[in-house]
């Protein structure tokens, strides 16, 4: 090692160069390695969602899930490995690449594969929905949507349609579509006691509203020296009290409109979750890391645009950050968990908000590392001190499957 020695003697300015630019490429090294929990784990996987309403497993095995998997070992590079399943309505095909794939390229050639086997098809079959992720997407933070006199459809539809594009903006979150509420869908609902005395059948009344609610291209009239937008106006109602006013059947002189024998309403399909925060019926979105982005920036990212979403949503819509995994993050990363402490607030017998996050914590991490066992120790070891043996996640953020 004495060679070591006499370099830095004979070149005492390189030395000072190098542990200078040490200085700094760690500095820099620092501040951009992304802090997380979980590392990034590069499995690529890009999945293929095929839809076609009412089709029995069987059929989307033999007439779609086949012929797509054919395809994909003829026309798609680097392929590891293919597992499909087939529900009813439903197939996803899962196509597993080899590590070294260009994921974009791999996406852009079962798209193509997906959009020239469209004809191969049953007649009806929609493209595919395609979605790229990898074994790292996991949810690090839940937003509850609540607020007394807002409907489940309301939630539901301001957590789809205003929220959801705001959040998909963070660098590294991916934001899938909400739970809980109820999908906002204009509902017809058949008088048949009314059908059978006007002699119509529901067939008409589908007729009826399918050749009276159309969406016309219009063009501009150009009259002397000036040009004008042409608008349809009566090409489709634009309120559903104009919808219950279309004209079903003309009997001599009487005309039989859909509100005599329906009623068209702004309702919603079945629901098929419930979601309850603080037991009043409300919505979830749920937040996902992406790629190799730090959770925590993806989270300062998020809380960082509540502000501006609650300005764009009703003024008595709650919004509420629930299982906020960047506390566990930095509680990861100093490398214990206290009992006098925990998410950076101190500790006092009386604080229930302490409780809630051991329970709430003690529900959503989970735990692969020695390092991890030890910190549930310690959230183990805080709750029993705290003496809230009997902990039930009740409040915000509880989330439920039925009634």
């Amino acid at each position: 090692m004495m060679w070591i020695v006499r370099l830095a003697l004979k070149e005492p300015y390189t030395i000072i160069v190098l542990a200078i630019l040490i200085f700094l490429f760690g500095t820099l090294a620092i501040v951009h390695t992304p802090t997380d929990i979980f590392p990034d784990i590069n499995i690529p996987v890009v999945s293929i969602i095929w839809t076609y309403n009412s089709l029995e497993p069987q059929d989307l095995a033999d007439r779609i899930v086949t012929i797509t998997e054919r395809n994909l070992t003829t026309t798609v590079d680097n392929i590891e490995h293919i597992e499909s399943q087939s529900l009813y309505g439903i197939a996803v095909v899962k196509v597993f690449f080899q590590p070294t794939v260009s994921i974009d390229k791999a996406i852009a050639q079962i798209t193509a594969n997906s959009q020239t086997q469209l004809r191969q098809l049953p007649a009806g079959t929609t493209p595919p929905l395609i979605i790229s992720y990898s074994a790292s997407t996991v949810p690090i933070l839940e937003l509850g949507l609540s607020g007394q006199g807002i409907s489940e459809q309301a939630l539901n539809d301001y957590g789809l349609n205003s929220i959801r594009p705001q959040l998909v903006t963070v660098q590294g979150a991916a934001v899938p579509y909400p739970y809980g509420g109820k999908q906002r869908q204009v509902q017809v609902d058949l008088n048949t006691q009314a059908l059978q005395a006007k002699g119509l059948s529901p067939l008409d009344v589908v007729s009826a509203i399918s050749a009276q609610n159309l969406i016309l291209p219009t063009g501009t009239s150009k009259i002397g020296s000036k040009e004008y937008d042409v608008d349809i106006a009566n090409a489709a109602p634009q309120t559903i009290a104009q919808l219950n006013r279309i004209p079903v059947k003309t009997i001599g002189s009487t005309t039989i409109y859909i509100g005599d024998v329906a009623w068209v309403r702004d309702g919603f399909p079945p629901q098929t979750n419930i979601v309850r925060v603080n037991g009043q019926r409300s919505s979830l979105l749920t937040v996902q890391k992406n790629g190799n982005t730090s959770t925590l920036s993806i989270i300062a990212g998020i809380k960082s645009l509540l502000p501006f979403i609650k300005t764009i949503v009703p003024p008595e819509m709650d919004i509420k950050p629930l299982a906020d995994q960047s506390i566990f993050v930095k509680g990861a990363i100093k490398g214990v968990v206290t009992e006098a402490s925990i998410a950076g607030l101190p500790y006092r017998p009386d604080d229930s908000h302490f409780s809630r996050q051991l329970a709430e914590y003690d529900h959503y991490c989970r735990f692969d590392s020695p390092r991890h066992f030890d910190i549930h120790h310690h959230f183990q070891r805080a709750r029993r001190n705290h003496q809230h043996h009997d902990v039930r996640r009740t409040g915000p953020g509880r989330r439920n499957s039925g009634g």
